[in-house]
């Protein structure tokens, strides 16, 4: 198919993109010239370009010469407060800040899709509109801004993928239902009365009290959710800096909350809340606790799905077009697919050297860049697929193409 070769020639040029990127990250909610830069390619193509969308995000539309229905697909940007060690020549400049996710590749991957397809424009049925969106990686997120800002207007139907170093190159990950979670977060302050250690006896010591916290929130996923049913409740800060002979006045606790099923969500804060306040009048101290929702679990559709796993088939360099497991992680995708329908996909990209593959959102995270070939030959495709009138396959049909 012609935009596959389109694509291959256009790889060098998302090398290039994506180590630029790399070399100049942005983090979320302060990003500048990374929707400058993405604005502009989109303009040197003759797409239509609005910035400042919901915030930082930009929106680029591909009219195509025949009438027909529209594509989103989407792409984030923003990076990670994180002080990159690795040793390659396209080393971020920017102290304390990397691409230790992958958004850099998203977004090279999206622009070469851009201008593939722009390169077809006169044979296309239908409008493509490219999102590119800000501030993926911190709540409250940009796609819930951009979407309120009319980036979903006119889309029928929606797309984006994940490169993901976790798992090897050449494999589409794809899941029907629930793919990520919903990651929700809270901050406990635990309030004692605080003293000289010598003399425990006339304090409140809210480390005891806040350790038993800890260890009493071990029984909301243990005993109280449904083992069918995926959850998680971990403790990721413990604050209670003092001498070493004081007894602390107060503890603050920070933690996160993932889960799949709001029913199940609704029923942890009710009892991490009740375990809390049991456990702190019990010991005759008080609390304050902050919860705050998070993205919502990313729930993929149906047809949507099955749609994508078929057009995946069609791609030479990949190998494996398999159902993926749920993911604990969070991903603000999930917002888009609350308005329109759709799915997410992982694609394959660990690195050739297994030994120095390192998980996402580490200070030595990489991926191979030969996935965005991968990811952009699959957005292409299944675009043109569900323009051209949504050939989908099913389950068994997709089965034997993968065989």
């Amino acid at each position: 198919m012609k935009i596959k070769a389109v694509l291959e020639n256009l790889y060098d040029e998302m090398v290039e993109v994506r180590r630029h990127l790399h070399m100049n990250p942005e983090l979320s909610f302060e990003e500048v010239e990374t929707p400058k830069f993405i604005a502009e390619y989109h303009r040197n193509l003759g797409h239509e370009v609005r910035e400042q969308v919901g915030g930082r995000g930009v929106v680029a539309i591909l009219n195509g010469a025949k009438p027909g229905k529209t594509v989103g697909l989407r792409a984030d940007f923003d990076a990670l407060p994180i002080q990159e060690q690795n040793d390659v020549d396209y080393k971020s400049k920017v102290d304390g800040v990397m691409h230790a996710c992958g958004h850099d590749g998203h977004t090279a991957t999206l622009l070469g899709v851009a201008k593939a397809l722009n390169s077809i424009k006169d044979e296309l049925e239908g409008r493509v509109v490219f999102i590119h969106q800000h501030a993926e990686e911190m709540q409250p997120g940009g796609a819930i801004a951009m979407i309120e800002d009319g980036c979903l207007e006119g889309v029928d139907v929606i797309y984006g993928t994940h490169l993901w170093a976790t798992e090897k190159l050449g494999e589409i990950l794809y899941k029907e239902g629930p793919l990520t979670a919903a990651a929700d977060r809270f901050e406990l302050v635990i309030q004692g009365k605080g003293g000289h250690g010598a003399q425990p006896h006339l304090t409140k010591d809210s480390i005891v009290i806040a350790s038993q916290v800890v260890v009493n929130l071990q029984q909301l996923v243990s005993r109280r959710v449904d083992p069918l049913d995926q959850a998680v409740v971990s403790i990721g800060s413990f604050d209670a800096t003092n001498a070493f002979n004081v007894i602390a006045d107060k503890v603050v606790l920070k933690g996160t909350v993932r889960t799949f099923k709001k029913e199940v969500q609704q029923m942890i804060k009710e009892e991490l809340e009740r375990i809390i306040k049991g456990t702190c009048l019990a010991a005759d101290a008080d609390y304050t606790l902050n919860y705050v929702d998070g993205y919502p679990a990313t729930i993929n559709h149906a047809k949507e799905t099955l749609q994508l796993a078929n057009v995946a088939t069609q791609v030479e360099e990949a190998t494996t077009i398999r159902e993926y497991k749920e993911q604990m992680g969070g991903e603000d995708f999930s917002y888009y697919l609350e308005h329109v329908p759709g799915t997410f996909f992982f694609t394959g990209a660990m690195v050739e050297d297994e030994a120095n593959a390192y998980p996402h959102h580490h200070p030595k995270f990489n991926f191979d860049e030969r996935a965005m070939l991968i990811a952009a030959k699959t957005l292409a495709l299944v675009t043109l697929d569900f323009l051209e009138g949504n050939k989908t396959s099913t389950r068994e049909e997709i089965a034997q193409g993968n065989s």
